[in-house]
């Protein structure tokens, strides 16, 4: 019998904290204010996906500091960062 390999992509979305809203717990960062890996801006985040992994300037981060949604990402306490300090989130998508 022939090993089928599973699907497996990724799909890439880079921001700063600057564009974030709220403070402390409710600190989220909206899909829109992403940007995809071609340049274009994100409509939303993937609905189905195995995994993704947060990256706050370049440094990858643990799972429970974020939770995500197809329209947003929650940072607790997001808005203590620099502005300008990059977030990228990476989506596994099979």
């Amino acid at each position: 019998m022939p090993i089928t390999k599973p699907f497996i992509a990724s799909r890439r979305f880079v921001s700063t904290t600057g564009a974030g809203t709220g403070t402390g717990a409710t600190f989220s960062i909206a899909a829109t204010a992403f940007t995809d890996d071609t340049g274009a801006t994100a409509a939303a985040f993937p609905a189905s996906f195995a995994y993704y992994t947060l990256y706050i300037n370049g440094m990858i981060q643990t799972a429970d500091t974020s939770s995500v949604t197809t329209a947003a990402i929650t940072i607790p306490d997001g808005d203590t960062l620099d502005p300008g300090t990059p977030v990228t989130v990476e989506f596994v998508v099979n």
